[in-house]
This record gives C-alpha cells, sequence and structure tokens, in this order.
C-alpha cells in the first residue's frame, strides 16, 4: 500500500511538471450557451486573448500550446468583463462560480495563487460594506471634525485589517502573483530627517531616501506588472520622473537610465519601460523635454539597444522625428532663414539686431493663425521697445498675394517673408513646426530660449525670462 501511494504521489508530481501551455476550465453556474473571451491589459490598451464557447451547463476553456503571459486577465461575456483572475506560473487550474455574485461563490482548484486573489478580492468587499456607514459620515459637510472623531478611528480600524490581511498575503506567499501585485501598490515608509551635526534638519534626506527606495516594493523586471487592470507600471514611471526629478533633459535622462538598468533583466519590461518614456517625451507638457525624446531615440533604438523587438520602419520614423526636433531644441542655436518678403527682397533671420526675436510661422488659411496673429500684432506694437523684441513671420503658403493681403488685414509691420521662396531650404529643415502657428523665441545671439508658446504668454515668458538672467547674473557675481 505504502508503494503505490509513493507512486501516485511521483506520477502526480510528473504531470504537473510535465504540463506546458495552458488550460482554464471555467464553470458558471446560471450562464446560458454563448462566448466567452479571455482578455489582458498592456498598460492602459485592453486585448483579447483566446474565445471559448459556452455549454448549456454554463462551462468553457480557455486552452493554447503556450504559456500565456503573467498577469491579471478578464473573462469577458457580451462585450462586458464581469471578473477578473490571476494568471502566473500555474496555468492548469479550474475555476467554478455562479452568475448572481461571481466573486463571492468562486471556488478555485489547482491554483494557490488564485485562491489568495480572490480570498483578498472577498475580503475587500466585506471591509469595504463595513466601512460604508463611517465613509458617509467622514463625507458629511455638515458635520464638525469632532463629530467626525469615532467614524474615523472605526474607519482606520478596518483599514488597517486590510492592510494587516495583504501584508500576510506578500509575507507568506511572496512568489505568487497576488503578492507581487498586492506589494507593487504599497507605498514607501519615509523615514523623519535626521539632524547634522550642526544640529539643523536635512532637509534633502526625505527626497533623497524616497528616490533612492521608490521601487523598492515595485520589481521593474517583473513583466506581470505591466499586465495589471490599471496601468501600474507606467504611472509608477510617470510619478517617479515628474515628482522626485528636475525638469530638465540631463536630470531625467540620468533617471530613466538608472531604471532602464533595473527593467533590463527582462526584455519585455525593458522594451516597455523605453517605450512608455519615448511616448511620455514626444510631445511633453513642459517646454524644452522634447530634447529627452531625441537622448531616447539616439541612446536606445538608433544603437541597436531595442532591434531585438524594434522594425525597420518604426525605427525609420523615430528617427525622422529625433531629426526634426533636434536642430530646434530649446538651447541650441537656431539657424539663420533667408527668405524673399513682400516686395521679392531677400530678408535673413540674422539680420535682425535685437535682444530678442520672435519667429512665428504660419499659414494665411490657417483658422488657429487668424485667431493668434492679431493677438501677437497687439503685443508687439505695445512692448517691442520694451522687451527690445522684433518679429520674424514666415508664411508657409507658396502664394505671395495670399501673403500680401494677409499681412495688410493683420496690419503686421514686421518682417514677414515667404517659406517657400528660401534660400536655404524649407522652413521645417530647420524649426519643427507640426501645427501652425508655430512660436520661437531667440536671444540675441540666435539661440533658441522658447518654443510652442501660445501668443498671449509670450509677455509672462519674457517678463519672467528676464528676471532670471538678473538672478543668475547677480549670483555669478556674488560667487566671483
Amino acid at each position: 500500500m505504502k508503494t503505490l501511494s509513493t507512486f501516485l504521489l511521483v506520477l502526480t508530481y510528473l504531470c504537473s511538471f510535465g504540463q506546458t501551455g495552458y488550460k482554464i476550465d471555467i464553470k458558471v453556474k446560471g450562464l446560458k450557451d454563448t462566448t466567452a473571451f479571455l482578455g489582458y491589459s498592456i498598460g492602459e490598451s485592453k486585448y483579447l486573448r483566446d474565445t471559448a464557447l459556452v455549454n448549456g451547463l454554463g462551462s468553457f476553456s480557455f486552452d493554447g500550446k503556450e504559456k500565456l503571459p503573467q498577469g491579471v486577465y478578464f473573462i469577458v461575456l457580451k462585450n462586458t468583463p464581469i471578473f477578473e483572475i490571476a494568471v502566473s506560473d500555474q496555468q492548469h487550474f479550474s475555476l467554478e462560480t455562479s452568475t448572481d455574485d461571481y466573486i463571492k461563490n468562486m471556488k478555485v482548484k489547482g491554483d494557490e495563487d488564485n485562491r489568495l486573489f480572490f480570498e483578498n478580492m472577498n475580503f475587500n468587499i466585506e471591509r469595504h460594506a463595513e466601512a460604508e456607514p463611517f465613509i458617509k459620515i467622514l463625507k458629511d459637510s455638515t458635520l464638525k471634525e469632532e463629530q467626525k472623531k469615532e467614524a474615523r478611528e472605526a474607519f482606520q480600524k478596518i483599514n488597517q485589517r486590510v492592510m494587516n490581511f495583504q501584508n500576510e498575503i506578500i509575507n507568506k506567499h511572496p512568489a505568487t502573483l497576488t503578492a507581487r501585485y498586492l506589494k507593487a501598490t504599497k507605498q514607501i515608509e519615509i523615514p523623519d530627517p535626521p539632524k547634522k551635526a550642526d544640529g539643523s534638519i536635512d532637509s534633502t534626506f526625505q527626497l533623497r531616501y524616497y528616490r533612492q527606495h521608490f521601487f523598492d516594493n515595485f520589481n521593474l523586471a517583473d513583466d506581470a506588472l505591466i499586465h495589471l487592470p490599471q496601468p501600474l507600471y507606467s504611472q509608477k514611471i510617470n510619478e517617479y520622473l515628474d515628482k522626485l526629478y528636475l525638469q530638465t533633459p540631463d536630470s531625467l535622462m540620468t533617471a530613466i537610465d538608472g531604471i532602464a538598468l533595473k527593467a533590463l533583466k527582462n526584455q519585455e519590461t525593458y522594451k516597455y519601460l523605453i517605450w512608455t518614456c519615448v511616448y511620455k517625451y514626444q510631445r511633453p507638457s513642459i517646454m524644452g523635454l522634447d530634447e529627452v525624446y531625441v537622448r531616447l531615440v539616439d541612446k536606445y533604438f538608433l544603437s541597436g539597444a531595442m532591434d531585438y523587438w524594434i522594425n525597420d520602419s518604426l525605427k525609420k520614423n523615430l528617427k525622422e522625428l529625433a531629426d526634426k526636433l533636434r536642430g530646434s531644441l530649446i538651447g541650441k542655436t537656431g539657424a539663420d532663414l533667408i527668405m524673399q518678403d513682400q516686395n521679392f527682397q531677400q530678408k535673413s533671420l540674422y539680420g535682425i539686431k535685437k535682444k530678442y526675436t520672435v519667429l512665428y510661422i504660419f499659414d494665411p488659411d490657417c483658422g488657429h493663425c487668424r485667431t493668434e496673429s492679431p493677438k501677437l500684432v497687439d503685443f508687439y506694437n505695445r512692448d517691442k521697445i520694451k522687451f527690445n523684441m522684433e518679429v520674424f513671420a514666415v508664411s508657409l503658403d507658396t502664394s505671395m498675394q495670399k501673403m500680401r493681403n494677409y499681412i495688410k488685414e493683420m496690419k503686421m509691420t514686421w518682417t514677414t517673408v515667404n517659406g517657400p521662396r528660401s534660400y536655404v531650404g524649407p522652413v521645417n529643415k530647420f524649426y519643427y513646426a507640426e501645427t501652425t502657428p508655430s512660436v520661437y523665441v531667440l536671444d540675441e545671439k540666435k539661440k533658441i530660449i522658447a518654443k510652442g508658446l501660445p501668443v498671449d504668454k509670450l509677455e509672462d515668458f519674457l517678463i519672467n525670462y528676464e528676471k532670471f538672467q538678473q538672478r543668475k547674473a547677480a549670483l555669478k557675481q556674488k560667487g566671483t
């Protein structure tokens, strides 16, 4: 008898060890004949991975010869996700539930990860029901803070129970997807800052600590964290880059290079992290950070580091945009533009000898240009002497007559030239102008100091820029 038991145990082990691909059997009591789909996420995008027919007993199966990427998947019926499941290393298991409550009635066989996954969901649902009356009190704006004290304490106790329950899963089952997912959502606890030798508080300690330990709970090389219901991976990257570093190309590239090394252990996370950053800085919300895009393309794509997944067409497109941007980055010396004005006279951008030059690229047929041009005329007439400024406007239309009519209509008294009638090539070769109008601001040495500004923000920019230059000069003088 002992020999037979030992044989069965070994056979069970060998069968489980030899399992390949995936097979997920699901039975939902009360579900009629229909089609079910297995879906998954990559960041913010949702995809369908597999399809299964539901029989009259509410049973269906998803199976495939190759393992699924790990992550949280969702079951879809009639275009509606009905519940989520954990897909980790063990991909042969069964689930049984009923339509009256998919989560509460869920029974799992053959997978410890999904047992924990649904236990956690049910625990959270129960605690939320307990907390609901206290939440209602805390949200009541007619109550004073003192009247909310008991509710707040009760809510905190419930919240602590949830945290304790999740910590137990993390500590006892660290390798499971459920534990990794829960751990990835935990915030870093930042200690109080220490005192320096002179007794003063180290004011930068907490920022440095948070930056250093930001990813302690989040494994950047775990590709399962890419496949979650919420785009947690990209959210963590954005928070790290936006909140913990100076918004300058040098500072951000240092940060990206650092986390890229952590993601490099897994080709999928490495690819996702770099692509997330490229997409983020392709059209950044902060002026001047398109330089990060150019640097990323040069370092990670044109170097061949991403050749294991990127195709030649995409690589070419990335390079083309980087090349368009690189000549007109903040801090670069802008190229000279030599074109014909309305009288066919040659005019040069470099011929303007003012403290500031506003390069205004427009199209006479552009509706937005017709809104912005009068604003620029007003600003120019009012403040050109105050800022020692001149405008160099470039019309993108080939028609000289359209340009003349536009100049007259808008009462533009600055230098306006016809872009196609150029002695140096098209303006887009030197100054990236994806939309019209496009605005650049150059200093007296023709260095680009601003771009992409709305016309009504030009005055504020020049005021703040001059203040910054004055402070910089004062600090330099003080240092000498």
